[in-house]
């Protein structure tokens, strides 16, 4: 949520700075003195007004005045109007005799602001010269340092960035900002920031936090629309994320009088058109501390999220945690010290990859705000995050980025000249140095094989190569839709199943140049187990002329394992099948050695041999031609046929 999104240190150098002007110099005309006091006394009121006008008086009598440009620049720098504060900060360097150390630094952050690099860098050496070793700044210094080496050399070489609104369908008068989006870019939700009204329950807010929707329609962003209760109430609903299926909402909710800390996560899960009641996470998830900023892992497990819980690295770190099943949460992890660092991690978004995360900080070098990072999870270590570069950072604080499926669009929220008031929406063409490794997704609904009713159903992709899940979902029970992210490049594993029905299961290769704009579609009618009924173990696999099972078979008859497990009364015959390819009888008893096999395996796994049978078939039942080596493969399986109950 943009009003608490970022916690910590808003106002530090305010203090200093006033610090730094609560004594001034004897000057050669006392009128002069006279006016640099009323003006700093209108300072700390905040009369800028009344300040600039005693200013110009004491200008009038010497231009020349080291103070009065320090008491100006302290002006400017309280107005947030960082570029004529540096200048007036180098107007007191230039007319002052002896300058202290502390305004080559102040002069130094301003410059950082308004993203005059080589300058600041001059100033901030300059303050190492002349100050005491190890003084307060000191740290301070040698990070504004290494950022201005970052960002004099990332301005030099610019990434791609052409931000183009999307829409007055989408924005408004009002602030909108982190955005989400499934996996299929069909629908966006996103936060907007609003005036307070007779329903906002916050007394301090002077504004409330809401959810808005669109979906599109024929590529274009439909008008928009409120999230209604209880999704949207009174206090501030913001920072969420969308599961890549869209039946979850993780978001944040602060300020409340039931929550168990400033900021709490909640989830919800969609059941057709409808929303359910938000549940807060609870322990150990949510604590007294400040918990927000969730992002979902396309595994449907895994949920990224800050926090400045004791036990991290800094002001704000970036933790994960497990929804073990559904609305119980694990013990949250640091993800350690690659990313997180002593100053603040926010905004993390996992891409639907599952392996590359962005996020924002101000610890890791960069342009001098809060930057935008992204670092990949190989082999279960983080690697060193890299900045996105300029002009997708700048000076200023970053909120977020959202990259879609595909890798080729990212989603960002800007308060550039030209929209339609305060933050709005923008999209932009990712360089492509700085894409994830593309996703794209399969979508369909499950179905009643007869009676044509959706079912709910779980969904499940596994990475064959690794054995990993990839995606965990489930259908819709009012609709039976799902929607599940696959990683090009990949062999994929796919198990559809109900307890009251076999389970369906397919095996295919996602090409590394697979398109997110042709995305697979698939429809899925389950079939009661009726006696004489055959359905094919198309996961079981076996080495060329083999019988012996392969380790990638055992997730899929694990899976029988459990579905014979929960149906104690069905009985199954294994049959072993072949193409035409050798002889008949080398071709039956190698069926028959490979039917065995899985017929050992399920009973090793606990199945009792009364309830199972195997035959070897050959090459006599083909369900394709095997005139074409599709056909043949197809033929070459292993199948179980419901025999009894």
């Amino acid at each position: 949520m943009k009003k608490y999104l970022f916690q910590g240190k808003k106002m530090a150098f305010f203090a200093l700075i006033l610090l730094f002007v609560s004594a001034l110099h004897a000057q050669t005309n006392p009128k002069v003195i006279e006016l640099c006091k009323k003006a700093k006394a209108e300072l700390n009121a905040k009369n800028f007004k009344k300040v600039e006008s005693y200013l110009n008086k004491a200008k009038k009598i010497d231009s020349t005045c080291y103070d009065i440009y320090v008491i100006q620049g302290d002006m400017l720098n309280f107005s947030l109007r960082s570029a004529e504060a540096a200048d007036s900060y180098n107007k007191a360097l230039h007319f002052a005799q002896n300058p202290k150390p502390l305004l080559y630094f102040i002069t130094a952050e301003e410059e950082m602001k308004c993203m005059r690099y080589e300058s600041a860098q001059n100033h901030y050496n300059i303050y190492l010269d002349k100050t005491m070793p190890n003084c307060p700044l000191m740290k301070e210094t040698y990070k504004a340092l290494a950022d201005c080496e970052f960002a004099i050399d990332a301005m030099k070489h610019p990434v791609k960035f052409d931000l183009i609104n999307m829409g007055e369908n989408i924005n408004s008068d009002y602030d909108e900002y982190l955005p989400a989006v499934v996996a299929d870019e069909s629908e966006i939700i996103f936060t907007v920031m609003r005036p307070r009204d007779d329903k906002t329950v916050c007394v301090f807010c002077q504004s409330e936090e809401d959810f808005y929707a669109s979906k599109k329609q024929d590529g274009a962003w439909q008008p928009r629309y409120p999230l209604e209760y209880p999704i949207n109430t009174g206090y501030n609903e913001g920072a969420q994320c969308i599961s890549p299926d869209g039946h979850y909402l993780f978001f944040t909710l602060c300020n409340t009088d039931f929550g168990n800390g400033s900021c709490d996560l909640y989830w919800s899960k969609r059941i057709g058109e409808r929303w359910s009641r938000p549940r807060n996470f609870d322990a150990p998830v949510n604590t007294k501390s400040w918990e927000s900023q969730p992002s979902i892992a396309p595994d449907g497990k895994t949920i990224y999220f800050v926090s400045n819980r004791p036990g991290g690295f800094g002001g704000m770190d970036i933790w994960k945690t497990e929804m073990t099943e559904e609305g119980v949460f694990s013990v949250p992890v640091n993800l350690g010290e690659t990313i997180n660092t002593e100053y603040d991690e926010s905004a993390p978004f996992i891409h639907a990859d599952g392996r590359t995360l962005y996020f924002v900080s101000n610890g890791h070098p960069g342009m001098g705000g809060r930057d935008i990072f992204y670092t990949t999870l190989n082999n279960g270590e983080w690697s060193k995050p890299v900045n996105l570069g300029y002009p997708i950072n700048t000076s200023a604080d970053e909120i977020n980025l959202l990259i879609n499926a595909a890798g080729t669009t990212a989603y960002f929220s800007s308060d550039k000249d030209g929209g339609f008031g305060g933050q709005d929406l923008y999209y932009f063409t990712l360089d492509e140095s700085l894409r994830p490794t593309p996703v794209t997704y399969i979508k369909g609904h499950v179905y009643d094989a007869t009676t044509h009713e959706p079912l709910k159903a779980t969904i499940e992709l596994i990475d064959l190569s690794t054995n990993q899940t990839i995606t965990y979902t489930n259908s819709d029970p009012t609709t039976g839709e799902f929607l599940a992210c696959i990683l090009t490049g990949t062999n994929v594993m796919m198990n559809v199943s109900n307890p009251y029905y076999p389970f369906y299961s397919e095996n295919f290769s996602i090409e590394k140049d697979y398109s997110q704009l042709n995305p697979y579609l698939k429809n899925i009618p389950l079939r009661r187990p009726e006696i004489g009924e055959t359905f094919v173990l198309r996961n079981v696999f076996f080495d060329f002329d083999k019988s012996i099972l392969k380790n990638e078979s055992h997730i899929e008859l694990d899976k029988l394992v459990a579905y014979l497990s929960s149906n104690q009364n069905l009985k199954i015959e294994i049959g072993g099948h072949t193409d035409n390819q050798g002889n008949d009888d080398y071709n039956m008893n190698l069926s028959l050695q490979r039917a065995k096999s899985v017929y050992n395996y399920l009973i090793s796994k606990g199945i009792s041999a009364d309830r199972m049978s195997y035959k070897g078939y050959g090459e006599t039942k083909p369900i394709a031609t095997n005139d074409t080596e599709e056909g043949r493969q197809l033929n070459r399986r292993t199948e179980f046929k419901v025999v009894g109950y």
